[in-house]
């Protein structure tokens, strides 16, 4: 199928399919008059994780700014928190029945105690809005017993190495590994070149976890077994998955990190890359404007998937992604709030945000007409990411367990614990969720 013929689905998406302290975000008034003092003037709160210079953020903070020029009566008023303490403070203002008007969700684990506590409003009467342009399996994950409680803006693979190709080519590989074991030959060959192989930035704790565990998992334990773990069928205990785990562990003996991976955040781990500081950098496709598309030196950059693993359950053509960034609304708001509530989500979640993102490289879960502008990048995107997609481990498994296995991770990079405890810790606290549910 042609990706670039107009009205095509830019991409296959599964039904079934997305950071950790609580913090307190930075909050903007962006609206000069602020307040609500006039009563023709509605204010509304709005969560959300935007924080760094990735290209989507600036589409999605240009959409809201838009939005106010336009409807000069609803104030938004954002409350940005960095997206590795996002999911957190999410769950701690939604146990306190205190949630903004207007909330950027996940699906899956993170959209759960949500629906449960009733904190969201059901959209179903909004959903001719977006019949044309989004299909059922972009929707599905974030419908509940038939209930619709969000909007998708994007769709994020996770799991996208970036690579500098001459650095791999000086070592032998004219293109990307196939296998692990001609993988970790990559490594070493790198390493005794004096080139540092992968651009780790996990101060933030979740590239360990999100963009390299949910692909190496997913070679070893196959697509059902976070599902699985889920229902007591599997355990992070299993052979196959302390198997994923003892891939990070392998390659921190290696070295194959730089040293300061764990003082660097994610943003800093991608400058890494583009300046020639390391080999290859596991990340998002959002980023794909930085490293490639906006960059005058982007043509240097590769993208490939984690290889094959002997013995693998999992299909090493599948990305991890996983449709992101819903937009949801407070169920507790009066008429008048719930009215600009749902006036702002029709206008920001529409097909003029979907070609913003897809003119920028952004992949987008839904049916519109490519632009005219829109990056060459993209086609290679979706033709890597196309063949099936895999889960992403946050987005499945409950955040407080989340927080335990990234921790374990983290750990390993600096020689302490070993596999094994990793996956006894994280089963744990696996246990403990379970018994609470």
């Amino acid at each position: 199928m042609n990706h670039f013929t107009k009205r095509t689905l830019l991409v296959s998406l599964t039904a079934a399919l997305a950071l950790s302290t609580a913090a307190c975000g930075k909050s903007s008034d962006n609206n000069a008059d602020g307040g609500s003092s006039s009563g023709d003037t509605v204010t509304l709160t709005m969560m959300h994780p935007w924080t760094t210079p990735n290209i989507d953020n600036d589409v999605y903070k240009a959409r809201i700014e838009q939005f106010q020029k336009d409807h000069p009566n609803i104030v938004i008023k954002t409350d940005e928190v960095p997206s590795a303490q996002y999911k957190t403070k999410l769950r701690t203002l939604a146990a306190a029945n205190n949630l903004a008007d207007i909330n950027v969700v996940w699906p899956g684990a993170d959209l759960a105690p949500l629906v449960d506590g009733k904190l969201l409003e059901p959209i179903n009467e909004l959903m001719d809005t977006w019949k044309d342009i989004l299909p059922e399996s972009a929707l599905t994950p974030f419908n509940v017993d038939g209930q619709q409680y969000a909007i998708p803006t994007k769709q994020t693979f996770v799991d996208i190495i970036y690579y500098n190709k001459d650095m791999l080519s000086s070592v032998g590989y004219d293109a990307f590994p196939k296998t692990y074991s001609d993988f970790i030959d990559l490594v070493k060959k790198l390493k005794a070149s004096n080139i540092t192989p992968i651009s780790l930035g996990n101060k933030e704790q979740w590239p360990l976890q999100s963009s390299m565990l949910s692909a190496i998992g997913d070679r070893f334990t196959g697509s059902d077994f976070l599902q699985k773990v889920l229902t007591g069928e599997a355990k992070f205990t299993d052979p196959e998955f302390v198997s994923a785990i003892s891939v990070i562990d392998e390659l921190s003996k290696l070295k194959a990190f730089n040293t300061d991976a764990n003082n660097m955040d994610s943003v800093q781990s991608q400058d890494y890359l583009i300046q020639g500081k390391a080999a290859m950098l596991f990340t998002s496709s959002t980023v794909d404007a930085r490293v490639r598309i906006n960059n005058e030196d982007g043509d240097k950059f590769g993208i490939a998937l984690f290889p094959s693993v002997d013995g693998g359950k999992g299909d090493p053509a599948k990305s991890a992604g996983v449709v992101q960034y819903g937009i949801a609304i407070n169920s507790k708001l009066d008429e008048r709030k719930q009215a600009a509530a749902e006036e702002f989500m029709k206008y920001f979640v529409s097909e003029d945000l979907y070609k913003d993102l897809i003119s920028n490289g952004v992949v987008v879960p839904a049916k519109v007409d490519v632009p005219e502008d829109a990056s060459p990048y993209l086609k290679e995107m979706l033709d890597l990411t196309g063949k099936g997609t895999a889960p992403v481990f946050d987005s499945i498994i409950p955040t407080q367990v989340v927080s335990v296995i990234q921790n374990g991770l983290q750990a390993l990079t600096i020689g302490r614990g070993t596999p094994q405890e990793v996956a006894q810790d994280t089963q744990a606290a696996m246990d403990d969720y379970l018994k609470k549910k």
